[in-house]
């Protein structure tokens, strides 16, 4: 049996050799980084502060792009300065004009309302039966009226001015007119043919008799017995098969 004994240290296999050992200092200073807590404070300050410089550099964009539209539009409002003035001269202009169009539409539409109510109450009086009084009753319509503050504002009627003690107003704003009949007869049966017929006009309605008391008249030294009576009603605006209207048309030298 034979033994061999290695006399040289590097003779035989050579053993492979591992990197070099760090030295304990080293490895000291990087123990801290081991740390995954630590590790993931120091990325979120770090992305903290990159979302910071982000939004400061983006506001700073967005505000220079807004300082440059405000000069844009002070130097448009200069220039069209003029321009606003103008129109908001014509439009007072407009409205004026309106205001008075529609003043004298509102008298014309009921320039010949009283014509129509004397000739149906002249036309239904029955015989032996006279008025003493035709009068109105109700509050004369109020002009429209403009409510100031805005330029180009459309006008509004005063219904509640126009209309007191609950009197109802019509669709196109304009207050019933109420109107009052006194008059004497002979016969009882006169005064319900006054109503009948007063009631079946097209320019009248609602017709009610307020009051009637027996009243004696003096006639050649005698007395005669009659029936003075009141009567309410109101006007009716008729529809258009019953009123036409014509355009007239007047030459002008």
């Amino acid at each position: 049996m034979l033994i061999h004994i290695n006399l040289h240290p590097e003779g035989g296999r050579r053993r492979r050799r591992g990197l070099p050992k760090a030295s304990p200092a080293i490895g000291r200073a990087l123990a801290p980084l081991r740390d995954k807590y630590l590790i993931g404070a120091v990325v979120a300050v770090v992305a903290s502060c990159g979302a910071v410089a982000a939004l400061h550099l983006t506001q700073t964009a967005e505000a220079a792009e807004l300082t440059q539209q405000e000069e844009a539009a002070q130097r448009d409002s200069a220039r069209f300065a003029g321009v606003i003035a103008a129109r908001a001269k014509v439009l007072a202009r407009r409205d004026s004009l309106g205001r008075e169009l529609r003043i004298i539409t509102a008298i014309d539409s009921t320039r010949y309302t009283w014509a129509h109510l004397l000739d149906e109450v002249s036309a239904t009086l029955p015989p032996y039966t006279w008025l003493s009084s035709v009068t109105q009753t109700s509050a004369p319509p109020a002009p429209p009226t403009t409510v100031v503050g805005k330029a180009g504002a459309k006008p509004v009627a005063d219904t509640k001015a126009a209309a007191p003690n609950g009197a109802k107003a019509t669709t196109d704003s304009v207050p019933t007119l109420r109107f009052r009949v006194v008059g004497q007869t002979v016969d009882l049966q006169a005064l319900t043919l006054f109503m009948r017929d007063l009631e079946a006009s097209p320019f009248v309605r609602n017709v009610q008799l307020v009051n009637s008391a027996p009243a004696a008249q003096q006639v050649q030294g005698s007395s005669r017995e009659l029936t003075e009576f009141t009567l309410d009603a109101e006007y009716e605006r008729p529809t258009r098969d019953v009123l036409r209207t014509v355009t007239i048309s007047v030459p002008v030298r």
